[in-house]
């Protein structure tokens, strides 16, 4: 099985390679420089010249991280991609990383430099920082601190701890900042990455709905050729965008399954089946799967397993409807970046979950994917999204995981504890859009815990099941901060929960953010 659309999709962009050192913020990083409307991508910090050279990137930039330039073991960069004449820009990090391999020097400072500090341009401010305040806040996240640039290169502002806190050499295409220009807490920051882009690299605009489109379309027809292809539709926004995208490439090719697992949400399934069934036209196979889904997962409480299981099951449905769409051989998913990235796609990223849409598949998948929307962000797939003229209300969804309710549900997933989990769930949507608040949640939902809890209801003695309600911010995800809700949008959720679902006599509110928790329980 492949990838396939992936190279495709990314083929007449002016690409910028972000190298990945460990940073929290690579992927912010890349998110920034597709705000400018150029294309990025996150590369492991081991890549070679000799593949940049065959990527022919529009520039580099090496990303911030954890580690020092002066411990062994610390991630490099092959010094020839220097002398390729590609622009590099390195971020706190990467800049000392720049100065330490070409003759600059890095030393440690007697305190570390963090979060907001006050910097000075000098001689200008050169490429990046010419016309912007002459002193300016940034966001500063280090404890060694470049002293002297490459030679040749230029020091174009400094702060009180930071002698070099960024340079330049116009003539080389190097560039370096001590500050995390990607960051908001840096209020010119953005306006440094794009005169990077513009006026170092050279690289214009190309990265915009309708490029993505068409590229994603050419990419998937190719692909797929005369063949067919099924689309496996959660009920989520990645699962429908993919579809609607995929059906724009190839029509009648495409077929989508719509398996009912019996772990989605209230209501779901239907207005799935009303959407591509009816408004595209599309050809949908509806499976009921719910009493396999729970046959497997009885007894199962780990939750790796459980996704896993879920996973497999959702291919074994897609292979059972095989019978309605018989000549099918690709798979269409949901894929996105993020998704990539998580599941262990650079030397330094940590794979966060088994089963997101590229994790949990079995070895034995007669299937070969297309994933038209892995190289894309989750913003940038509701736009396409709304480009390719879905409804607002599967478009503005909130994010939903591939496993449902499987993942919500703490202990042994069963049909009667999932049929407690999607009334309270309804519960907590319902509320939030009664308040106006939907659209400002990233994602809000129920979770059911495996404990028992005391209670009296109608002076008697109750011995039930707590609901969790979690609602976060978030721009993409990879950060979260819980959502600060009106109590009285609380109240109303509480009361409504134990007033109508059996069985639930407590409900509590989760104020944890992203890290040191994950959005989703399990």
């Amino acid at each position: 099985m492949t990838a396939g659309t992936a190279a495709g999709a990314a083929g007449g962009f002016g690409t910028v390679l972000v190298v990945d050192f460990g940073a929290q913020y690579a992927q912010l990083i890349a998110r920034r420089v597709r705000e400018c409307e150029v294309y990025s991508e996150i590369v492991p910090s081991s890549i070679t010249a000799s593949e940049v050279a065959a990527r022919r990137p529009a520039g580099v930039i090496l990303s911030g991280g954890p580690a020092s330039v002066h411990v062994d073991g610390a991630p490099s960069l092959d010094p020839d991609i220097y002398g390729l004449g590609v622009p590099v820009l390195g971020i706190c990090y990467g800049a000392q990383l720049i100065a330490e391999q070409l003759g600059g020097s890095v030393g440690r400072n007697e305190r570390g430099e963090y979060g907001r500090a006050e910097m000075t341009v000098a001689h200008g401010g050169g490429t990046l920082l010419s016309d912007l305040p002459a002193s300016q806040p940034v966001w500063m996240s280090h404890f060694d601190a470049i002293v002297d640039p490459p030679p040749g290169a230029a020091v174009t502002a400094s702060t009180a701890t930071s002698p070099v806190a960024a340079f330049e050499d116009r003539g080389r295409g190097l560039y370096g900042v001590q500050f995390h220009p990607e960051v908001q807490h840096t209020p010119h920051g953005l306006q440094v990455i794009e005169r990077f882009l513009r006026r170092g690299c050279g690289a214009g605009p190309s990265w915009s709905m309708d490029s993505i489109i068409d590229a994603s379309v050419a990419a998937v027809r190719d692909q797929v050729g005369e063949g067919r292809a099924i689309c496996g539709l959660s009920g989520g926004v990645d699962s429908a965008v993919a579809a609607a995208l995929v059906h724009r490439a190839i029509g009648d090719q495409l077929a989508c399954v719509l398996v009912d697992t019996g772990l989605l949400r209230l209501g779901e399934a239907d207005q799935v089946e009303e959407t591509f069934g009816r408004h595209f036209g599309i050809d949908l196979v509806r499976v009921d799967a719910a009493e396999e889904f729970f046959g497997a997962l009885a007894g199962v409480t780990e939750p790796e397993t459980k996704r896993k299981i879920v996973g497999e099951q959702f291919i074994r449905a897609f292979e059972r409807a095989r019978h309605q769409v018989p000549d099918a051989s690709f798979l269409v998913q949901g894929t996105l970046y993020p998704d990539v990235i998580e599941s262990g796609a650079t030397t330094h990223s940590s794979t966060i979950k088994s089963h997101h849409n590229v994790g949990g598949l079995p070895d034995d998948l007669d299937f070969e994917l297309v994933e038209p929307l892995r190289l894309l962000f989750k913003d940038e797939v509701r736009a396409v999204g709304a480009e390719l003229g879905l409804p607002d209300e599967i478009v503005h969804r909130q994010p939903f995981p591939g496993p449902g309710l499987a993942v919500r549900i703490i202990g042994e997933v069963t049909p009667s504890a999932a049929a407690t989990l999607r009334r309270a769930d309804a519960i907590v949507r319902e509320e939030l859009r009664n308040a106006g608040l939907e659209r400002e949640i990233w994602q809000s939902f129920a979770v059911l815990p495996d404990i028992r809890t005391v209670g009296v209801m109608g002076d008697e003695r109750t011995y039930g099941r707590p609901v969790v309600i979690r609602a976060v911010t978030s721009a993409d995800a990879m950060t979260a901060d819980w959502a600060r809700l009106p109590h009285d949008v609380l109240e109303a959720m509480s009361s409504r929960v134990i007033a109508e679902v059996p069985g639930v006599n407590r409900v509590v509110y989760d104020i944890t953010s992203k890290p040191p928790a994950t959005i989703e329980w399990e």
